[in-house]
């Protein structure tokens, strides 16, 4: 499978005007209140467990790969890295799924480079990024070069769908 291939997102096609609706409009945040869901659902004309059961199904075909909220890991005592991986192209499925296997993994996004697996760790502590590095390391037999955070940039992105 080529890296054009795997970044491709077959189940946005059969996307819905409803559930394009409700990505493009979680992109800027999520509402911090009693029922967040059916505050959704009134800004788009549905109820909220209609809302919930949209997200469950893109979820589910993978039209998204995650719907939950993102902390600032270094604010909170724990460590955050950039990382990358030289992995062989026959191999890159299998690494990626045991990279994905752990959780304090995210955004995992394959490159056409050298180094084609990148992705960023979330650990509990500091010292938890080369334990987790090292780790990975052990369960894939490839290096996985760290990279440390030296300035944090805000970009705002989205994409609509």
């Amino acid at each position: 499978m080529t890296v054009a291939a795997r970044n491709s997102i077959p189940a946005l096609a059969g996307l819905d005007d409803l559930d394009r609706a409700i990505i493009n409009g979680l992109q800027g945040g999520f509402p911090v209140c009693d029922e967040p869901f059916a505050a959704v659902g009134a800004d788009l004309g549905v109820d909220g467990d209609e809302v919930a059961a949209r997200i469950e199904n893109l979820l589910a075909v993978g039209a998204l790969s995650r719907f939950g909220p993102l902390y600032h890991a270094e604010e909170l005592g724990g460590g955050l890295a950039l990382c990358a991986m030289k992995v062989p192209e026959a191999d890159f499925d299998r690494v990626a799924d045991q990279v994905n296997a752990f959780p304090e993994v995210a955004h995992n996004y394959a490159r056409d480079h050298a180094f084609n697996m990148w992705f960023v760790l979330a650990t509990e502590t500091p010292e938890g990024i080369g334990e987790t590095a090292g780790r990975i390391e052990r369960a894939t037999g490839l290096r996985v070069y760290t990279m440390p955070k030296l300035q944090e940039f805000f970009v705002g992105l989205r994409f609509e769908v």
